[in-house]
C-alpha cells in the first residue's frame, strides 16, 4: 500500500484510524496498568519508560486503564515518521478549555507521543520499530519534557537527557533504501520548541487541532465531544462553534486553509509574537492577520544565505522567488526550515506552499 503522494495526506489519516482501532481494540485484552503519578511529578524523571506505567503493552503501544490516544488534525512532518499521541490526567481531575492555545492541564498530567518506523512504508502497518517516547509532565513548577529511547528488543524505553543520534534505515514507497539520520531532542532542544514567553508549553492540544473525528475502542466520535464525555475537559463550547483546521493534504478542503494549517503546526511553535523566532517578525500562527507579519512582501530581518537572494519572505504569485518556500525545501544546515526535527524533505508541503503562494494576488 502506497502511502506518499500523490495522496498521502489522506492514506495517512485512513492508517493512523486503522491502527487507532486496533490499539483501542487491545487495550480490552490486556491487564490495565496503574499509572505512577508519583513519577510523573517527581523531580526528577525515572530512567526507564516503563516506571510511569503508561502502555498495559509497551512493544504495542496499548494504553494503560486512563491513558487516552488522540490524534490532531494536521501532524508535524517528522521525517515520516509515524506517530501514537496519548494524553493521561489525574483520576478526576480535568484539562480547561482554552480557545486558541492549548488546553490547560491541571498537574500531574502527561503528554505520551512514540515515534516509529515501518520496515517497509509499503507496508506500514507491518514491522513497526519503535524509535523514541517523548513525555511532556506537569509538576507544581510547570511542565518538563524528557526523551525516552527504545532498546532493540522493544521491551523498554531508556531516559536521554542529552539526547541521541542513529541511522534508521527504511524502504520508501517505491521499494528503493531510505536511510535517516534520526535525532533524539535533548533537553534544551524539547524546549526551544515547546517555549512560550519563556516556559516550556505543549503545542499539539488546541482545539482546532483536536477538532475532528478518531476512531475510538466503542466507535468514530469527535475528540471534544469525547473528551467532553469523558470529563476530561471542561468550558468547551460545542465543537461545532469551535475552529477546526483541515488535514493539511486534503484536496478537498480550501488551499488556504490547509497551507496556513501546516504552517501553523510546523512553523508557528517558534514563529510566533510570544515565540524564540520572535525577532524575525515572521509570525505563522493560524489566527494571523496582518500580511507583512505572515510575510507577504515582508524583507528579513538578517539576510544571509538563509534567504537565498531572495527579496521577501513571501512573494505573492512567485513561489520560487519566495524565501519562505526555498527554505521549507532545503535540508541543508543553517537554511531549511524547520531547523529541528527533520533531516529529510517534506515534496508534499514544498507543493502545497508552492501552490498556496502561485495563487496570490502580487
Amino acid at each position: 500500500m502506497e502511502i506518499f503522494p500523490p495522496s498521502f495526506g489522506l492514506l495517512r489519516a485512513a492508517l493512523l484510524t486503522l491502527m487507532a482501532i486496533f490499539v483501542s481494540s487491545l487495550s480490552s485484552a490486556f491487564p490495565a496498568n496503574a499509572v505512577s503519578d508519583e513519577a510523573i511529578v517527581a523531580k526528577r524523571p525515572p530512567k526507564l519508560l516503563s516506571a510511569f506505567g503508561f502502555f498495559a503493552d509497551m512493544a504495542l503501544q496499548v494504553p494503560a486503564n486512563g491513558v487516552m490516544p488522540f490524534a490532531i488534525n494536521t501532524p508535524l512532518f517528522s521525517d515520516k515518521a509515524l506517530k501514537y499521541r496519548f494524553v493521561y490526567l489525574p483520576d478526576g481531575e480535568a484539562a480547561e478549555f482554552v480557545a486558541d492555545e492549548a488546553f490547560e492541564f491541571p498537574v500531574g498530567t502527561a503528554l505520551i507521543k512514540s515515534f516509529a518506523f515501518p520496515a517497509d512504508f509499503r507496508s506500514p502497518d507491518e514491522n513497526v520499530q519503535l524509535i523514541e517516547t517523548r513525555v511532556l509532565l506537569r509538576s507544581e513548577d510547570g511542565w518538563n519534557a524528557w526523551a525516552y529511547l527504545w532498546n532493540d528488543a522493544q521491551t523498554d524505553a531508556e531516559l536521554k537527557i542529552a539526547g541521541a543520534k542513529l541511522t534508521v534505515e527504511t524502504l520508501t514507497e517505491g521499494g528503493a533504501p531510505l536511510e535517516i539520520a534520526y535525532s533524539v531532542p535533548n533537553k534544551n532542544q524539547c524546549k526551544g520548541c515547546h517555549a512560550l514567553n519563556g516556559e516550556v508549553v505543549p503545542i499539539g492540544p488546541k482545539a482546532r487541532n483536536l477538532n475532528g473525528d478518531f476512531a475510538y475502542a466503542d466507535g468514530v466520535r469527535n475528540q471534544l465531544e469525547h473528551w467532553i464525555a469523558k470529563g476530561v475537559l471542561d468550558g468547551a463550547p460545542e465543537p461545532a462553534d469551535i475552529d477546526a483546521v483541515p488535514h493539511a493534504f486534503d484536496a478537498d478542503a480550501p488551499l488556504d486553509a490547509r497551507a496556513r494549517a501546516w504552517l501553523d503546526v510546523n512553523c508557528a511553535h517558534c514563529h510566533r509574537r510570544e515565540g524564540p523566532a520572535s525577532n524575525s517578525g515572521l509570525f505563522l500562527t493560524r489566527g494571523e492577520k496582518e500580511p507583512v507579519a505572515l510575510g507577504i512582501f515582508k524583507r528579513p530581518v538578517a539576510a544571509g544565505r538563509g534567504a537565498g537572494d531572495r527579496e521577501f519572505d513571501i512573494k505573492p504569485g512567485d513561489p520560487e522567488g519566495s524565501i519562505l518556500l526555498y527554505r521549507v525545501d532545503s535540508t541543508e544546515p543553517g537554511v531549511m526550515m524547520p531547523e529541528l526535527g527533520r533531516s529529510l524533505p517534506d515534496p508534499q508541503a514544498v507543493e502545497l506552499l508552492r501552490a498556496w503562494i502561485a495563487g496570490m494576488d502580487g
